[in-house]
């Protein structure tokens, strides 16, 4: 009876939601978002308080002038997970983001495991970009309210709170709060007005930074730094020197600032949970994706250069680095244009973020796997209320008490898990056989006939293993097969261990691996031997044909190389985030063993599909058509 119980509840962990939405919940929210709102969405979350606030501690303490590298390198992470989600944003428009596209491909404890993830990275972004608010508004009035807020509510508590509760930062959450309750046209057009606005600031700021930059502050020297130390008054306020030069702190340097930098273009994925308010979701969320993240990584290379060439990569302020850089090169007055981009582009990183985080909440309610009461709709707005006032108290009490530079490794290592999970699902979907009967035609007979054809192990079984590798490597099939997309998910979580193992290897010895050390070098050449082999397996499978309006392209190189640059990045992470993570995925899965498990929709839906039964086409959705 035992083994009986583990194994339906084993059955319970990974089954599937079907893309086809329920009866009874399309068409609950208005469709109202065209293309240029995604965007906005999209690029108002995104240019926030990571292109005004992050340059500076990365610059001045892990990456000096390579802080463009360490963007590009965070930008080619995101770009490749961008891609999987406009090829998911195409196949399953959906409310939900992430959480949604691990439902429908990989089951129901990883789409939790998602969602549940997602929500901590945006209510860390949340209290992260309200607390920025508060500082910059704080440094406005001299500090004023800081100390008086220090003086009268001292914090006594661990490291990772705040050393006073914020209560402006409170405050600009519950406004924003306020607005999203109004409905989604009327946030999206705030938004628009807020994100254009902060486009111009940012324009002027690389403008300004190419016509008084000075290249030598990308070659600088420790004698710079010694006449520098020499000429200030208080020596303790210029950062580390390094070794000099453009990459002062080495290749270590650039890649922990890759790390740190990712959460600068997190806010993309805001736009796949738009699908249930979109008006063409399947056209314009692939669309909106990648021109958001093309227009975000222009802003942080040109802001992040800009500001490097303007002053020292040792001088620059990391609490307000823009500001502080115009008064350096003598244009004082300019300063007040970056505290205005600044507010703009902080309270369109925060409406946006709470958009988002609101969706995932109503998702996962509406699927069950949370309180069934967090899916409940206005009936006039048309907006999710109770997600939204759940989710923003949930981020207000975070921005009340969390200290924004604690959080950023925490929120940003929850994202690339997220992203993670995206990037495997697409690899997995695309190989698996198109089962929508009325299109096909087939019965469930015709597919077994057609598969015993195709399939040289059913046909032969005294096949030795060169036959098999054959039948791998060079399937008959044209189209794909329960078989192969069986071989597609099993070598796909094949290559996702053996990638994990690598980039621990190449993260935690890669002196060793490189200087050629026989033991750590013969371990890396094998594991990469076996990811190319299997890599290999999975392109000679057959592949779904339905068309679509993005494909990911390059499969399935692109999705691996995805993988590994995130989990690379992770593996940058301290011990102490990964035990935050922990703490914060238990309490996950006391709501789903607790609630989640036994409410879940898909319990009394009767037998899920198979591992590889999947719909690429929503005929359901408004605008779309089938193909």
């Amino acid at each position: 009876m035992r083994c009986q119980d583990l194994r339906q509840c084993g059955q319970k962990l990974v089954r599937r939601r079907p893309l086809k939405p329920r009866e009874g919940s399309e068409g609950r929210m208005s469709r109202c978002l065209n293309t240029l709102d995604l965007v906005a969405l999209g690029v108002g979350i995104t240019l926030g308080a990571g292109v005004y606030i992050l340059p500076g501690e990365v610059t001045r303490n892990k990456a000096g002038p390579a802080i463009v590298i360490s963007f590009l390198v965070a930008a080619l992470s995101s770009v490749l997970s961008g891609l999987c989600y406009a090829e998911f944003g195409a196949r399953a428009p959906g409310s939900g983001s992430a959480y949604l596209y691990s439902y429908v491909t990989v089951g129901e404890l990883c789409a939790f495991v998602t969602g549940w993830n997602l929500l901590l990275s945006y209510a860390i972004t949340i209290a992260s970009v309200a607390r920025a608010w508060s500082s910059t508004f704080d440094s406005l009035i001299g500090n004023h309210m800081s100390q008086a807020l220090r003086g009268t509510f001292p914090l006594h508590v661990p490291s990772f709170l705040a050393k006073y509760p914020d209560f402006l930062a409170l405050g600009v959450v519950l406004v924003m709060m306020g607005i999203l309750v109004l409905g989604a046209r009327e946030s999206a057009l705030v938004n628009k007005w807020f994100t254009g606005i902060n486009i111009l600031v940012l324009s002027f700021i690389v403008l300004s930074g190419f016509i008084k930059g000075d290249l030598h502050n990308w070659q600088l020297t420790e004698q710079d730094y010694t006449l520098a130390a020499a000429g200030s008054n208080d020596s303790s306020s210029l950062g580390p020197p390094g070794s000099g030069g453009f990459a002062p702190f080495g290749f270590d340097g650039i890649f922990q600032g890759a790390a740190t930098c990712f959460f600068g273009f997190v806010g993309f994925d805001a736009i796949a949970t738009t699908g249930g308010e979109a008006q063409d979701p399947q056209r314009s969320i692939p669309f909106s994706i990648v021109v958001s993240l093309l227009i975000c990584f222009l802003a942080y290379f040109g802001v992040s250069a800009a500001l490097t060439l303007m002053v020292p990569y040792y001088k620059i302020h990391p609490e307000s680095p823009l500001p502080q850089a115009f008064l350096h090169i003598g244009w004082g007055p300019a300063r007040y244009v970056v505290v205005v981009g600044t507010f703009c582009a902080l309270s369109s990183s925060l409406l946006g973020t709470m958009f988002s985080m609101s969706r995932v909440t109503y998702a996962m309610a509406d699927d069950r796997l949370l309180f069934q009461g967090l899916a409940q709709i206005h009936p006039r707005t048309r907006t999710p209320i109770m997600a939204i006032l759940a989710s923003g108290t949930l981020a207000g009490v975070t921005a009340l008490f969390l200290e924004f530079s604690n959080l950023v490794d925490l929120m940003a290592i929850g994202t690339l898990l997220a992203y993670s999970f995206v990037v495997i699902s697409v690899l997995v979907l695309r190989y698996q056989p198109d089962q929508n009967l009325s299109k096909k035609e087939k019965t469930e007979n015709e597919i077994e006939i057609s598969e015993r054809e195709a399939s040289p192990l059913e046909s032969v079984p005294e096949a030795g293993i060169s036959r098999i590798l054959k039948s791998l490597c060079d399937p008959i099939s044209t189209n794909p097969t329960r078989k192969s997309g069986q071989i597609v998910y099993g070598c796909a979580l094949l290559l996702v261990l053996l990638l994990m193992i690598l980039t621990i290897i190449l993260a935690q010895g890669s002196r060793y691996v490189f200087s050629g050390d026989p033991v750590y070098t013969t371990v890396a050449v094998l594991l990469l031997l076996l990811i190319i082999g299997i890599t290999v397996i999975i392109w000679r499978q057959p592949q779904n044909p339905s068309p679509l309006t993005f494909r990911v392209p390059i499969l399935p190189v692109l999705p691996l190389v995805s993988i590994f640059v995130n989990v690379y990045l992770m593996m940058q992470m301290t011990s102490g985030i990964w035990v935050q993570l922990g703490i914060w995925n238990v309490i996950g899965f006391a709501i789903y063993f607790g609630y989640g498990i036994q409410h879940s929709l898909e319990e009394n839906n009767g037998q899920q599909p198979p591992a590889s039964t999947f719909q690429t086409v929503d005929e359901n959705i408004p605008g779309t058509e089938s193909s």
